[in-house]
């Protein structure tokens, strides 16, 4: 009997602060009994819920459940920094350019597709358009090597046909706030998420046609007859097919063993702004920066619409195969986000962070994802390479097509990509990783 076993459940360091600023939810209650289904996924996140929303588009009527370890959005989808791109995005690269012009047009094909999937689920749920807002993004430069990175980009982009804008100083500082980026590079494309909002929406919206279970992780799952049988603490679901929705914990089950990267980045955001503050700081009330070194500082800020008046700051990677964050990794992120903080913001200098909070990321080192039947009649979609807001849409949707023997564009495109190269054996993988990392995070200084 073919069985697999799960080696380890998700465990979060730091509160879901995207989660947390929203008002109170009423959970879904746990599985508490045995059932049966036309599909199980496992994990409601972005993967996840866009796998469901699929099937439910392909196979009318079908019995849909959804088993998610801990609650929706406390994990990766409330620990992201909710930026849903379009454009290539390769964090591997010095610009975010990807390996050539043709792969790097494939994939905005595949990332608009995630995001009109996104947009139109937010439309039919009926999720707060705030959640969900087309307001694109901008690349800071902080530095003369990120102006460089910029220009490049912006080149790179005008050859495939995308347009952008260059900011300068002056018009930076009316948008943020801030005196300290150089210049920024803005492209429309990007939808800017209230992620855990988005995400809680979407679960809501599908509670019409799946059901939802929550603090329900899967420990184990094998094969029965024709069927599989997925068991949890308090329950089981007997089903012909399953999605695989857990994105890194794809290797908790014994999948791609010793070729999946897990890395973890860290995020801190500031309690509300006062008026004083809010005075002070200048700037508009809503916008995002990505840094134009991808090891560089992100940063957001939001206003009331999306849980308060308040500033988010990412930096700081972590390489960790045994996928759990140290108070001490989240401690010394915490450190470098708050000198960041008061560099870029002055007049806000000391403010203490009122969140702080480790995300887990899933990457394989040539930069491929696990969409896939990766044994009979189970599918994967996990792997988003630093990306899941878009690339986790794009796999959900993908696993679900190939779980309904539908073929897609998506299906085509991820099922011709090679498996996830084998990476160094420990711990050499491990002290490489943090020792490049820790390179990358050095040579990208101010930004």
């Amino acid at each position: 009997m073919k069985a697999y076993q799960a080696k380890q459940l998700p465990k979060h360091r730091g509160k879901a602060a995207w989660r947390d600023i929203l008002p109170p939810r009423q959970s879904a209650a746990p599985l508490t009994q045995d059932i049966t289904a036309d599909f199980a996924v496992i994990g409601a996140g972005f993967a996840g819920l866009s796998a469901t929303r699929r099937l439910t588009q392909l196979n009318p009527g079908a019995k849909i459940v959804v088993l998610e370890a801990g609650e929706i959005a406390e994990g990766a989808s409330g620990r992201n920094s909710g930026f849903m791109i379009d454009l290539p995005h390769d964090l591997s690269s010095d610009d975010y350019a990807g390996q050539t012009q043709s792969s790097d047009l494939k994939m905005i094909s595949l990332n608009r597709m995630a995001i009109n999937f996104a947009k139109e689920a937010v439309e039919e749920y009926n999720i707060n358009p705030a959640y969900f807002d087309l307001a694109g993004k901008v690349n800071g430069a902080a530095s003369s090597s990120g102006v460089l990175h910029n220009l490049d980009y912006a080149t790179h982009l005008e050859r495939l046909g995308e347009p952008s804008q260059i900011l300068d100083a002056q018009e930076m500082a009316e948008l943020t706030g801030s005196r300290y980026y150089l210049s920024g590079l803005y492209t429309p494309g990007t939808a800017m998420l209230q992620p855990a909002g988005y995400i809680q929406g979407l679960a809501d919206g599908l509670k019409r046609c799946s059901r939802i279970f929550e603090n329900t992780p899967v420990i184990s799952f094998s094969k029965v007859g024709k069927d599989w049988k997925l068991t949890t603490p308090k329950g089981t679901v007997t089903t012909p097919r399953i999605v695989i929705a857990n994105n890194g914990h794809l290797e908790s089950f014994g999948f791609m063993r010793g070729r999946l990267m897990h890395i973890f980045l860290y995020a801190s955001m500031t309690p509300e702004l006062g008026g004083e503050d809010i005075k002070s700081l200048g700037g508009l009330s809503r916008w995002g920066i990505t840094p134009s070194d991808p090891m560089g500082t992100t940063v957001r800020r939001i206003d009331t619409a999306l849980g308060g008046n308040r500033i988010i700051t990412r930096t700081c990677a972590s390489f960790l195969p045994e996928m759990k964050a140290s108070k001490a990794g989240l401690s010394r992120a915490l450190s470098v986000q708050q000198e960041k903080f008061n560099a870029r913001f002055p007049t806000l200098a000391g403010m203490k962070m009122q969140y702080s909070w480790a995300g887990h990321l899933c990457l394989s080192k040539n930069n491929v994802s696990v969409m896939r039947e990766i044994e009979q009649n189970i599918f994967s979609a996990c792997c988003q390479n630093g990306l899941g807001t878009a690339r986790g849409t794009m796999t959900g949707i993908g696993a679900a097509e190939l779980a309904s023997g539908h073929a897609s564009e998506i299906t085509q495109a991820f099922g011709s990509e090679a498996r996830p190269q084998k990476l160094p054996p420990r711990p050499i993988s491990t002290i490489g990783a943090n020792a490049y990392l820790r390179w990358k995070e050095w040579r990208a200084g101010r930004e």
